[in-house]
């Protein structure tokens, strides 16, 4: 009997009670799925369909073994598609699983020993489906880059052990690029762990039907990168707006308190795309309307900021307070994310008990809609800030909470990517073109559906900011381009202080570099007592917190910010050209030093700077005090000196002066000088 079969194009193979299936997804490109006691299952939880030819070549070969206890057949198979191939040998333990880049062996599964322990691990959960452990050989010399968004200061993540779950300021996109020329991504949303041991690679998944990976292989990491968001889908164009300064800080808590903002900034001139009206300017949270105590007149409010040029972007909230007018009807037509055990309630609040609509669900998507466009798209409104987007479960208790898809340790980290999705297939369908929002998480797959990230509630210091560039470094490796920061963190900064507001005006610097540009925080102010804020009924509601317009940090200080905002104003023709670029081919913005340069070692391993698009090399600084800083010109090109016109050649370590002033920029191409000139 034949346990090793061509099905139609796919290398199937029939190991006990263990089905794997191995096929070509695209140039270079496998995805490999495997299934205990059962039959493969067709996800689409981030891949695309199937992309057509690509016609794999399948070989079969069976040999006789005459072992002690009887001839038995021993087969083994490859399959080769392009540059990429997978090969399946039969040994002690079941079916052990190599794949190849151009002949050299690039992932494998550990040999059958003594031991016996198998590298695809079915472990079942009783009355349930299984956790699931598989493991590969590990090369220490291997540099390993991507998996989304993790708040630690490193860019190469050999010798990391990460969790594969979601949490404030946490975001993981299993996807890896490997400094030995592939790409694998982890197709699967449970709840897990993943482990870049030097002597192990591990994957897990706390409960899951089959293994599902995929794996590409390319020349280049742009090539690697590239593939993959192919295969799981390009970002929209960004539109004009992303282009230029957003004004945001902890919220602003009336209508007038925030038109007073945009019609400042108009009065002194400074140009502004965006201004954002923050959480809290609801009646209850889950009511997914304005509080018309306070914002009486919004289609009003948007359009005077229409009027100004500036577009108002609304934050909208999975909440739903126990409260809300809509609690009862989203509770009683399960539209709500339950808990497994214990009361029914996935969050509870300094003061309130919450639930998480359950975007999973088709019918909580309509329901949630027919709100939102209501009460906002059709006033006008039509850009959203999709907070709490993990989301964020108070406690993190991951295996107690369902969704309409399943249980949360199956599909979990498929929330943010659903979120998302429920705003853009909607405005879509509203004839929108290029729908991009502001979201706190993503998974795979977010990326296409106009998920700008950013990086969460984090703290305002420096040792922060140095983790946020290499954040953003992984967040472009593993697909998701359009990402972004709170500038000068979200929490911790008091507007007098000296070292917050250098602290400031370094984030905003490197914020212009960015691929949007975004002022955000709750400030705190020494010297005024804490805002009180009470509605009619007698309620006491959040405050705005401390200023936070560019003018609220001393005009000195005020001068070198919109020097930047003028900055970014001028590089709009640069920005939408790799904007463009990343629409079309899935390319980073922020781009590690060695997705344009591989063939210098030196580039591997540069975490503190890097190339917003191709022609600008970014140096920033993230130290209190520092005046000065080395950098490294990647070798293959001239670099001339933003500030000075100066050229170097490639290849070499410079010292360059950084006043408070500035932030250190060189070009690749110098006929981007023109817009560094008014700054010199």
């Amino acid at each position: 009997m034949e346990t090793m079969y061509n099905q139609d194009g796919r290398l199937v193979i029939q190991n006990e009670n263990e089905k794997i299936e191995i096929e070509s997804w695209g140039r270079n490109s496998i995805r490999v799925r495997s299934v205990l006691m059962g039959e493969l299952i067709d996800t689409h939880f981030a891949l695309l369909d199937k992309p057509e030819g690509f016609d794999p070549e399948i070989t079969i070969q069976q040999t006789e073994n005459n072992a002690p206890m009887g001839p038995s057949v021993h087969f083994e198979a490859t399959l080769v598609n392009g540059d990429i191939s997978a090969r399946a040998a039969e040994d002690r333990t079941g079916v052990h699983l190599s794949i190849f880049r151009k002949g050299d062996l690039i992932l494998d599964e550990p040999e059958a020993t003594s031991l016996k322990i198998r590298s695809r691990q079915f472990s079942p959960i009783i009355g349930g489906d299984y956790k699931l452990t598989v493991q590969f050989k590990s090369n220490v010399e291997e540099k390993l880059y991507g998996m989304g968004q993790y708040q630690q200061e490193l860019l190469n993540l050999k010798g990391t052990t990460l969790e594969l779950a979601h949490r404030n300021s946490q975001a993981s996109v299993p996807f890896l690029l490997s400094s030995l020329g592939y790409g694998f991504f982890w197709h699967n949303p449970a709840i897990g762990r993943a482990t870049f041991g030097t002597n192990d690679t591990i994957w897990e998944a706390e409960s899951t039907k089959q293994l599902d990976y995929w794996v590409t292989v390319a020349d280049s990491p742009a090539k690697i990168i590239q593939a993959y968001v192919q295969a799981t889908g390009l970002p929209p164009m960004m539109p004009e707006y992303g282009l230029g300064f957003w004004q945001c800080k902890l919220r602003y808590w009336n209508q007038e308190q925030l038109l007073t903002v945009a019609r400042e900034y108009k009065r002194r001139n400074i140009p502004l795309d965006v201004i954002v009206c923050d959480f809290f300017h609801w009646p209850y949270t889950g009511d997914f309307r304005f509080d018309t105590e306070f914002f009486p007149d919004p289609k009003g409010m948007a359009e005077e900021l229409k009027s100004m040029g500036i577009e108002l972007m609304c934050s909208i909230w999975p909440h739903v307070d126990t409260r809300s007018e809509n609690y009862r009807e989203l509770l009683k037509k399960g539209m709500l994310i339950r808990t497994e055990y214990g009361t029914n309630n996935a969050a509870i609040g300094s003061n309130n008990i919450f639930q998480f609509i359950d975007p999973t669900n088709p019918d909580t998507c309509d329901f949630v809609w027919d709100k939102i466009r209501k009460n906002y798209y059709d006033l006008g409104i039509k850009l959203f800030w999709l907070d709490e987007a993990e989301p964020e479960l108070d406690p993190y208790d991951f295996g107690n909470y369902r969704y309409h898809m399943g249980p949360n340790t199956q599909i979990g980290n498929i929330y943010p990517q659903r979120y998302s999705a429920m705003f853009y297939d909607k405005m879509k369908q509203e004839g929108m073109d290029d729908v991009v929002n502001l979201v706190r998480c993503a998974w795979a797959g977010s990326q296409r559906y106009g998920a700008l990230v950013w990086s969460g509630d984090i703290h305002s210091r420096f040792d922060i900011l140095r983790r946020q560039v290499c954040i953003g470094l992984n967040m472009g490796i593993s697909g998701i381009p359009w990402w972004t920061t709170d500038i000068g963190g979200f929490t911790g900064g008091e507007i007098h202080d000296p070292e917050f507001q250098e602290l400031l005006i370094r984030w905003f610097q490197w914020g212009t570099f960015c691929p949007v540009m975004r002022l955000h925080g709750v400030r705190s102010d020494n010297t005024k007592p804490r805002e009180r804020v009470i509605n009619a009924a007698g309620e006491v509601k959040t405050g705005s917190g401390a200023d936070n317009e560019v003018w609220s940090y001393g005009e000195e200080n005020c001068e070198i910010m919109v020097r930047y905002i003028r900055l970014r104003e001028r590089m709009r023709d640069y920005t939408r050209a790799i904007m463009q670029e990343t629409h079309e081919t899935g390319a980073p913005i922020m781009r590690t030093l060695f997705y344009e340069f591989p063939d210098d070692a030196n580039t591997w391993e540069i975490k503190d700077e890097y190339l917003f698009g191709s022609d600008m090399l970014v140096a920033p600084v993230m130290y209190y005090n520092m005046r000065e800083r080395e950098v490294y010109l990647p070798l293959g090109a001239d670099w001339t000196y933003a500030w000075t016109g100066k050229t170097y050649t490639g290849g070499q370590t410079v010292q360059v002066s950084a006043p408070l002033e500035q932030i250190p920029v060189f070009l690749k191409d110098p006929r981007w000088l023109d817009v560094f000139a008014k700054d010199r």
